[in-house]
């Protein structure tokens, strides 16, 4: 499997209110079911991770793809306010695994 680089966002650290740069990942598209509804919708899963690279290198990367999937893992929960306003409570986030073989260790 693979996932498509789709764009560079700039986000800061609460903490240390320190600026950096993540890539914007996104998965193959998928059939889901509205719970709702029952009927099917077109989705595809994003996340984000960090990224090292400068501005200009980092945007040369939109539109490669990488070796790995998006999963879905738990977390802690939190509430999200939807643009209808209501409020909702999610206890899952999406996760880029890379493709064990792929991957490459770094220490330090």
């Amino acid at each position: 499997m693979s996932v498509t680089i789709i764009g560079l966002e700039k986000k800061k650290n609460l903490k240390s209110q320190e600026i950096y740069s993540v890539l914007v990942l996104q998965g193959n598209a998928e059939v889901l079911k509205s719970k709702v509804t029952s009927r099917p919708y077109v989705s595809a899963r994003k996340t984000t991770i960090p990224c090292a690279l400068d501005d200009v290198l980092a945007k040369s990367l939109i539109g490669q793809t990488l070796q790995g999937s998006i999963e879905k893992v738990a977390c802690t929960p939190f509430e999200v306010k939807l643009p209808t306003g209501k409020k909702v409570k999610i206890s899952h986030t999406f996760q880029y695994l890379p493709d064990p073989e792929k991957a490459e260790t770094v220490i330090g």
